[in-house]
């Protein structure tokens, strides 16, 4: 199958990123037989993360991505033949190199919905050994990438609709892969303005859902500092320059050219040394210090930069000293930009009590606006970088503070209070024939047979719970009165939805790409709208409300003519509730009896 052709596969994975139980498995069908075996797996996760209650489904675009470019060349193979036994047949090492992904069907949450534990993030199906070795590339490709968008989401409600947040963890990441997939999905959410219901005409049709409130905050980053997300994906850059760049002048340094022309009229050129001299000598008396005070270092650098950049001029504050250095040489420069009708963009500062200190400066500019009529000074943006962790930019982000811009690198990359997601890969058919896992854990059961995942809404479009069930049985209907068993509940209970959307998409079929998949910037505006719908209840951060994933009731749920009888020491609600009911999917049943829990599995198949 040919690789999709865009800027973006020089980011895609290769086949044999994988782990080696993947491949010798793949011998294993071979050897029986079982390789063109039709079977279905499932991606999930068992827990949403940070102690919250929703996740952000991400990563699909690098899935089909791969899939699509999946085949092993001759040095792929040929290390393959390296590792394993030297006495394979080399008939196997023929298959592999026919190898590709075009029977192979995906369906999957589009990415930026909202996604709960046990539904599936992908449906993934074609020959046995083909969707085997696809395991480890997609979980590496969804986990991750979920775990970000979803730990970005956190951080934009915590921030608030009004300030804007940068991702800067590269430096942070781990490894060039994690660092771009972490620039990339920490955008993807949505803008941090608010829209109107209605606004979602941006989206393609199959994206737009049912919306009747105000969208609350996107929870996507503004940007990233990662010039290779922006080349490859799109992601808008922001950046400026770092205390390096402040110390390496030592104020003797001499512009070759020192002259800047007027903002907008053909007026002579000036020279801003002498300008931001001039002017310095009323900035210091204004804040009382001595005009030697601030470093000469310092304010050459900024003219510099200024030079270069008349029209988006950012001053870093805190090389020296904020109050005595990097503030007045900052004024000086900008007041004399401002007289040549340039606007400087604003001020970072890097270390300190930055809510603190961003007060004082704010002070500062309104009174330095007013003394010397530049009524734009007083409201320029004042951005802040140091570590910022939940608790620090939820105190940046209280009522009051005068911080407009918050950068955050490693507590955004690396994930802190849950560096993974979890996401598992379950084999749930194969040859039409429900499969399931029993273990000893029960919290590592899984739910057998090809489903189908629904969200029931209430009236006005309100998220109600998710419903799995068989994929051969009639979708719910609006209006219908439905029988859910809700994941961990001790019995069955009645809903009425007032709407259904089907949750899963068909995206790939046969190896052919079903529908154009939407672009970051689409799914960015998707998760936006997800997370509008969500309640305040389940986006708490601490003590969320648990959203409800159920599933519906069925005689046949994995007890049809394709699976043996169960054992006749199971009671008929025994029966029915081994493969519906509570936390998670059959633990009452399991630890009621286990001798039956073993008997069951024998009867499946899966002992």
């Amino acid at each position: 199958m040919a690789a999709e052709q865009d800027p973006e596969a020089r980011a895609a994975a290769g086949p044999l990123l994988t782990d080696l139980y993947q491949a010798t498995m793949a011998l294993g069908y071979w050897r029986a037989g079982r390789a063109r075996e039709q079977a279905e797996f499932e991606l999930f996760f068992r827990g949403c993360p940070f102690g919250g209650a929703f996740a952000l489904a991400a990563g699909l675009r690098d899935c089909v991505r791969f899939l699509r470019a999946f085949r092993l060349r001759d040095a792929d193979v040929q290390f393959l033949a390296s590792v394993l036994p030297p006495d394979t047949d080399p008939a196997f090492f023929e298959h592999l190199r026919a190898l590709d992904c075009s029977d192979v069907t995906v369906r999957a949450l589009p990415e930026g919905s909202l996604a709960f534990p046990n539904v599936p993030l992908l449906q993934v199906s074609g020959p046995l050994l083909v969707v085997q070795l696809l395991e480890t590339p997609l979980l590496c490709l969804v986990s991750y990438a979920s775990l970000i968008a979803t730990n970005a989401a956190r951080l934009r409600l915590i921030a608030g609709p009004e300030k804007r947040l940068l991702e800067m963890g590269l430096r942070r990441a781990q490894g060039p892969d994690g660092g771009l997939t972490a620039s990339t999905y920490s955008y993807l959410g949505g803008e941090s303005r608010r829209r109107e219901a209605g606004g979602e005409g941006d989206l393609p049709e199959a994206l737009q859902p049912r919306l009747t409130q105000r969208l609350t905050p996107g929870p996507g980053f503004d940007g990233s500092s990662n010039v290779l997300a922006g080349q490859l994906r799109g992601v808008p850059l922001a950046g400026t320059l770092a205390h390096s760049f402040v110390t390496s002048f030592s104020g003797t340094e001499v512009p070759p050219d020192p002259m800047l022309a007027p903002a907008a009229s053909p007026g002579p050129r000036v020279d801003l040394t002498a300008r931001v001299e001039a002017w310095l000598d009323g900035v210091c008396a204004h804040l009382g210090l001595g005009v030697q005070e601030p470093h000469r270092g310092e304010r050459a650098a900024f003219v510099a930069y200024a030079l270069a950049f008349p029209q988006a001029f950012q001053g870093l504050l805190d090389t020296y000293s904020v109050q005595r250095s990097g503030l007045p040489n900052f004024l000086a420069v900008a007041l004399a930009l401002g007289e040549l009708g340039y606007r400087a963009v604003g001020i970072r500062l890097d270390s300190g009590d930055l809510l603190q200190q961003a007060q004082e400066i704010r002070g500062v500019f309104r009174t330095v606006s007013a003394r010397f009529q530049m009524p734009w000074l007083e409201s320029i943006s004042i951005a802040v970088s140091n570590n910022i962790d939940e608790k620090e930019l939820a105190r940046l982000a209280q009522e009051g503070s005068e911080v407009n811009v918050i950068g955050i690198g490693t507590n955004v990359v690396t994930c802190p209070r849950q560096p993974s997601l979890g996401c598992v890969y379950k084999l749930v058919s194969v040859g039409g024939q429900p499969r399931m896992k029993l273990t000893e854990d029960p919290e590592k059961q899984t739910l057998p047979g090809s489903k189908a995942a629904f969200r029931l809404l209430g009236p006005e479009g309100s998220l109600l719970l998710d419903v799995l069930q068989l994929a051969e049985e009639p979708p719910p209907q609006a209006g219908q009165e439905l029988r859910v068993w809700p994941h961990g509940a001790r019995e069955a209970c009645t809903v009425r939805p007032a709407g259904v959307e089907p949750l899963l998409r068909l995206w790939v079929q046969q190896g052919q790409l079903c529908e154009p998949l939407p672009s970051l910037a689409e799914s960015r505006a998707f998760a936006q709208l997800s997370l509008s719908r969500l309640s305040p209840e389940h986006k708490r951060l601490e003590w969320p409300a648990l959203y409800q994933v159920g599933a519906r009731p069925h005689p046949q749920l994995a007890l049809g003519p394709s699976v043996p009888t169960a054992p006749a020491s199971l009671s008929s609600s025994h029966r029915l509730r081994c493969l519906i009911s509570s936390g998670p999917w059959w633990t009452d049943w399991v630890r009621e009896d286990p001798r039956e829990n073993h008997a069951w599995g024998a009867a499946l198949g899966t002992r």
